[in-house]
């Protein structure tokens, strides 16, 4: 039995990545700690299904580039000394750190410093991310010196993790050794959420109804899925679409709703938690990802596509690199991304096709088999125990290579 921390700048157990990880580790018989943000009134020490959870009262609020960065630091020196107390009190064997930022992995010197083994967790790829983010070129100073700061996190690191082999491809390409880094896919996790108990049996023959959920940001495409929408309330007036999250974004596409009057087609219900939100995407006749295409999208799985395989939904999505390589056209209805006419074409596909969408939904299913948390759950406690005893330096060869 080994004891490990994980330090992530998120909310837990919101951040999905963060709650399958301790409970994979868990479930292997070992002790989890995680140190985190504090959410509204979580309580700051809660120990709850063989997690101990310690939690910064540090606020985790939208802001300029300075609001951010002060926000990173203290957290960064918090974590930092909360980790050297922890380690000091009962030894970890493995500190794993998640990105965003990469150089939070620099929280774990102290535990380090006394034998302790750290792994980054990769999430994003730090310079792409900032220069979407922002709206700077990828030769901008700011991303050279993300890319700086990532080679150096990546550097301390005895092993390191993250999403995708297109994301793994960039770090080598940045000076990383490959043999360094594996891939543990940020995929739906079947085993607590049964997504069986949620397959419907009625049909509601009246609508057609399409669904987009999480985070409301300009990123995610929803005014591109809305104005598509429009183009298609004569072709096919039975055609409704359900919007399940919050965010920045919000107020503009319900303003776009409004101006082409489609507020009796579209509705916006808010955030509620992933289990309650699960059984209205399986109610759902097909799901709709329209992320923008950009050197930051190119290279990231988005996880609400796993969501939506996972429940049987055939998925309309913009295609990306990533997407690509792991799905394909014959598992997923594409469409490029900004193209409203084509979303709208895909759309209308889906929609009149049966057989079409039954094709999408088996071959997805079948090409998800071995993506499934199930299978990188195992991928990524083997990695955990290799440095827990004490072979971070001989992680098996294998789990470096192409999931």
């Amino acid at each position: 039995m080994a004891r490990i921390c994980i330090i992530s700048h998120s909310h837990y157990p919101y951040d999905a990545r963060v709650s399958r990880q301790a409970r994979a580790l868990v479930g292997a018989g070992h002790d989890v700690d995680v140190i985190c943000l504090r959410y509204e009134d979580q309580p700051l020490v809660q120990h709850a299904d063989g997690v101990s959870v310690y939690r910064l009262p540090i606020g985790r609020l939208r802001g300029g580039k300075l609001r951010s960065l002060f926000e990173l630091v203290a957290f960064q020196a918090a974590a930092t000394l909360l980790a050297g107390v922890l380690h000091l009190r009962g030894r970890y064997h493995v500190v794993e750190t998640t990105s965003v930022p990469d150089w939070l992995v620099f929280a774990a010197i102290i535990p380090k410093l006394f034998g302790a083994r750290a792994l980054l967790d990769l999430h994003e790829c730090m310079p792409e991310y900032g220069a979407t983010k922002y709206g700077v070129p990828m030769d901008h100073r700011m991303v050279r010196v993300l890319e700086f700061l990532e080679r150096v996190s990546i550097r301390f690191a005895d092993f390191v993790t993250t999403c995708t082999e297109q994301m793994r491809e960039r770090f080598v390409e940045r000076g990383a050794p490959a043999e360094k880094i594996a891939v543990v896919l940020n995929s739906f996790d079947d085993e607590r959420f049964q997504p069986d108990r949620y397959l419907r049996e009625e049909v509601d023959e009246a609508h057609f109804t399409l669904v987009c959920h999480g985070t409301i940001e300009p990123n995610y495409g929803l005014d591109l899925v809305v104005r598509a929408m429009d183009r298609l309330r004569e072709r096919i007036p039975e055609l409704r679409l359900e919007i399940w999250g919050d965010g920045t974004h919000r107020p503009a596409v319900e303003a776009l709703v409004r101006e082409l009057g489609l507020d009796d087609r579209i509705r916006f219900s808010g955030w509620v938690t992933f289990d309650k939100l699960l059984p209205h995407l399986a109610a759902a006749d097909a799901g709709v990802v329209a992320v923008r295409r950009d050197a930051f999208r190119d290279v990231t799985l988005c996880t609400k596509m796993f969501d939506l395989v996972s429940l049987r939904k055939p998925v309309i999505i913009s295609r990306t690199r990533a997407v690509e390589a792991y799905f394909g056209s014959d598992c997923f209805q594409m469409f490029d991304s900004e193209d409203v006419a084509g979303l709208a074409d895909a759309i209308r596909a889906v929609c009149a096709d049966r057989e079409l969408r039954e094709r999408l939904v088996r071959n997805a299913t079948a090409r998800n088999e071995s993506y499934r948390w199930a299978h990188q759950a195992q991928r990524y406690v083997a990695i955990v125990e290799g440095l827990a005893m004490r072979r971070g330096d001989a992680v098996p060869e294998a789990l470096s290579e192409k999931v």
